[in-house]
């Protein structure tokens, strides 16, 4: 497979053969790091509503992703408890899912988290105006084609909008993570980045701890440049391993 950085119009990267954004688990375990190496293998934990939450300013939203599970503490404030309904109603406001369960879980959402719901909202009727949107840092979405105002389907423009502000401004945080990590990296003769994708990251390093405070320092770091002072929490999974697979250590 060959990757294309920022192949994707959020600023996302993409891949052309070989399915590689989708890595078989079975194929994972077979990455070995050298000997007296191990992978210290990070990624974001629900990135994109964390996202959400910083850029609306909904202020419950925010308290929520000040924890390092935003789902348990939406359930708990919105679904009695309920983290499953949270995720769904949370991810349907992301991708614009207004039917069946997500429809009802969507109402008691935007009950609670107002301000987070009607951001999304903004940029799905920008959507279907046919208007442009843009990311926290200012990429704009791909304006419509010429036919769209005659025939075109308003709704789906909708929600790809409604997505592309948070999808957009979650690769910038992204972005942001890898350049602080790679200016780490280039000052620690013990480590380097071996992989990236989309919100995880690899290191190949003779210390694991080091390269676990690398990632982490990047991350916050990130989070700052974006965000500001802000009580939004975005943790990293770290796990220091002799593959890139998780089954084997």
């Amino acid at each position: 497979p060959i990757y294309v950085p920022g192949g994707v119009v959020s600023g996302r990267w993409a891949s052309r053969g070989g399915g590689a954004l989708q890595i078989p688990k079975t194929m994972r375990s077979s990455v070995v790091a050298d000997p007296g190496h191990v992978f210290v293998v990070a990624d974001a934990g629900q990135l994109e509503p964390r996202i959400l939450a910083a850029m609306s300013g909904d202020r419950r939203m925010m308290a929520a992703a000040g924890d390092d599970d935003l789902y348990a503490l939406v359930g708990a404030e919105a679904f009695g408890g309920d983290r499953a309904k949270a995720k769904v109603a949370i991810l349907g406001v992301l991708y614009g899912a207004t039917a069946g369960e997500a429809k009802a879980l969507l109402i008691l959402l935007r009950k609670r988290f107002p301000v987070a719901v009607e951001y999304v909202e903004q940029a799905a009727k920008a959507g279907e105006r046919g208007e442009v949107v843009k990311s926290l840092l200012g990429r704009a979405c791909p304006p419509p084609s010429p036919d769209f105002y005659s025939h075109g389907d308003a709704h789906a423009r909708g929600r790809f909008t409604r997505n592309f502000v948070v999808q957009a401004t979650a690769s910038e945080w992204a972005l942001c993570l890898l350049a602080d990590l790679r200016r780490r990296l280039a000052e620690d003769p013990d480590g380097e980045l071996v992989f990236f994708q989309h919100d995880e990251v690899v290191v190949h390093t003779r210390n694991p701890e080091s390269g676990a405070a690398h990632v982490l320092a990047a991350a916050a770091s990130a989070t700052r440049l974006l965000f500001g002072d802000t009580v939004v929490r975005f943790p990293m999974d770290v796990a220091a391993r002799e593959t890139y697979g998780k089954d084997t250590s």
